[in-house]
């Protein structure tokens, strides 16, 4: 039998790349020089896509596809997915979660503490000879302070259990207040979330109706000793209003692990020194990477197989 043949959108580890090439005939669309003519000559072999969150599959490859059957995402996010062009053509589509949840739950928790107490500064502080002159300036402690999450789904919960471990008071905000939460307190309203909150967590699924999301507003209600760490996407965040907010101190400081147009980062970022910069790692274990390259190959190998998808997202 014939095995499928797969476009795959972007490189994955080898330890991926050896089974997927074991069962499938995959089509590196990362690796052609002239993508369009790529698309254009092996398009009409293709039964599926893999690919990655940040990546997706726009409207004009998946119309490049027609046989197209079913774009297997390599992350929780599949905003970059053209979701509507997959509906039109009975396209189905997957996603990786729960497989990531905790370790991008731990990286936010890391990141909180790293920027909160000074780390990056404090290494340096050692290993440029500052210490012999002189203590570290002082820091903000964490622990016993107020936490919001926005968004307690799946990685918004685990951040939030995290938080409790620290003796915090800790708000969400969601759609609706969640019967697993009862000892958190529920806000509605972004902005008073903010207002509540020392520490912002932004942990939500992209879409239209969260787009900047997190808008000049919610920052100045968050404050000039505020911090906003953001785990999720960036389409959540306004980020022009994000750097205006750190460059004029309206808000305090940020730690950050996805950007728009990343990794090519607004260059603005790069001359703050009350914001921590991440490189969209937060499900940057082995552990995690191997288990998430799996998932895609399962559920590609399931729809095949004609049997029901272990994580459809349409």
């Amino acid at each position: 039998m014939q095995r499928p043949h797969i476009l795959q959108v972007g490189p994955y580890p080898a330890w991926d790349e050896e089974p997927l090439n074991e069962a499938f005939t995959v089509h590196r669309y990362f690796a052609a020089d002239d993508k369009q003519a790529f698309l254009a000559g092996i398009g009409p072999q293709v039964r599926g896509i893999a690919t990655r969150g940040e990546l997706g599959a726009n409207r004009a490859m998946i119309e490049a596809c027609p046989s197209l059957e079913v774009v297997s995402v390599y992350g929780v996010g599949f905003d970059a997915v053209d979701l509507a062009a997959c509906r039109e053509r009975g396209v189905r589509v997957t996603n990786t979660p729960d497989v990531l949840t905790n370790d991008v739950a731990d990286l936010g928790i890391a990141m909180m503490l790293c920027q909160s107490r000074g780390m990056i500064g404090a290494e340096r502080w050692v290993r440029d000879g500052s210490w012999a002159k002189g203590l570290y300036p002082l820091k903000r402690r964490v622990w016993g302070r107020r936490a919001g999450v926005l968004g307690l789904g799946r990685i918004g919960y685990e951040v939030a259990k995290r938080l409790a471990g620290f003796g915090m008071d800790i708000a969400y905000s969601d759609v609706a207040p969640k019967d697993f939460a009862p000892d958190w307190t529920f806000v509605a309203d972004p902005v008073e979330l903010a207002r509540r909150s020392d520490f912002l967590f932004v942990t939500l699924a992209a879409s239209a109706a969260t787009r900047h999301i997190v808008n000049k507003d919610v920052l100045a209600a968050l404050g000039e000793d505020g911090m906003l760490i953001n785990i999720s996407r960036a389409s959540n965040i306004d980020e022009d209003a994000l750097l205006d907010a750190l460059e004029t101190k309206v808000l305090g400081s940020a730690a950050l692990d996805v950007f728009e147009g990343e990794p090519k980062l607004n260059p603005r970022f790069l001359a703050l020194d009350n914001v921590l910069l991440q490189p969209h790692h937060a499900s940057g274990t082995i552990e995690t990477r191997k288990a998430m390259g799996k998932l895609v190959r399962d559920n590609l190998a399931a729809h095949f197989a004609g049997q029901p998808l272990l994580t459809p997202v349409l």
